[in-house]
């Protein structure tokens, strides 16, 4: 850390994918399609989950919650990307900073979370499947999401709060488009050591911990359908069942796995900005058409809910001809 003057600022500067003005509307227009996108089509998912009772079972009421986490999870960093380059500024407050953080880092593990309580649900679907209702009962699917909740709140607690306990340069500069931890660390006066082991003791725990969590399920998923399952048209039942969450564990950690390498390869914190697209961005954009493209209860509950919506228009309007 190079020597500078030890001062209580007030707000960093969001340098963002490139200070060239001629961008900026390309950048605006795109990202701002791509936020709606996934706002619109997570919400489609927890709306076709709450409304219709053939997806009242515990995959159904996972995905509800994993589509609510991806809606926090851009709306996070997105609008405020946004609304810099809308106005022209680059400035993000202090207390704006950390609670972009603690969020950030909230949805982003409780992403995790989410997704190794789905493996486990799909592993008890295929390798139990007639004590499936009497494991997966309601209280522990509530259960399982209230402790995930839980505890994805104490961990982002935790490192916002050493957070606070840092100094900072009068170099505010964020190579990125929203506040990143490791990229804040970097930026303070201060002794980081804390900070930094806390943060990558945090990063293998609750991203090495779920991903053992989810291979163990499929592992013990393959060896069930080659040992237990005889009929070609049952392993491909099986397995098709776990392909879109297979994808977009596939996904998240390789777009994690991207970020990592960019930043530590290349050095370049502009590089790990584009990289960061891809989990922040692209995957929870993604995630509604993977789960719905091949899920046919998907496509049916979507089916009922727009001819439900013609029959209730066309009794509006009968009452309306017909006072």
């Amino acid at each position: 850390m190079e020597p500078h003057n030890d001062t209580q600022i007030s707000e960093f500067l969001l340098l963002g994918f490139s200070e060239e003005p001629e961008l900026q509307p390309l950048i605006f227009g795109l990202f701002l399609s791509m936020y709606l996108i996934t706002v619109f089509g997570n919400l489609v998912i927890i709306l076709l989950v709450s409304s219709d009772s053939h997806l009242h079972t515990p995959m159904y009421f996972f995905l509800s919650n994993l589509s609510f986490v991806d809606i926090c999870f851009t709306s996070t960093t997105i609008p405020k990307m946004l609304w810099n380059i809308k106005t022209q500024s680059k400035v993000i407050t202090y207390e704006g900073c950390i609670t972009q953080i603690y969020f950030f880092i909230l949805s982003a593990v409780l992403d995790i979370f989410l997704l190794t309580v789905m493996a486990y649900d799909r592993f008890v679907a295929i390798c139990h499947p007639l004590y499936y209702t009497v494991i997966m009962n309601p209280r522990l699917c509530v259960l399982l999401v209230l402790v995930s909740w839980v505890v994805c709140m104490l961990n982002s607690l935790l490192q916002s709060l050493m957070l606070l306990q840092l100094s900072f340069c009068t170099d505010v500069k964020i190579p990125h488009f929203f506040c990143d931890l490791s990229q804040i660390i970097q930026l303070a006066c201060s002794d980081t050591f804390l900070n930094n082991m806390v943060m990558y003791f945090a990063s293998v725990l609750w991203g090495g911990g779920p991903l053992a969590g989810i291979l163990y399920s499929y592992s013990k998923i393959i060896l069930f359908s080659i040992h237990r399952i005889s009929s070609p048209q049952g392993k491909y039942k099986a397995f098709s069942t776990c392909v879109s969450h297979l994808s977009v564990v596939f996904l998240y950690y390789c777009s994690s796995l991207g970020v990592y390498l960019s930043s530590t390869g290349t050095h370049s914190s502009h590089s790990s900005a584009t990289a960061s697209v891809m989990y922040t961005v692209v995957t929870p954009m993604l995630n509604p058409f993977i789960y719905s493209l091949r899920n046919k209860d998907i496509k049916s509950a979507l089916k009922r809910f727009f001819q439900m919506a013609v029959i209730k228009r066309k009794i509006v309007l009968d009452l309306k001809n017909h006072p």
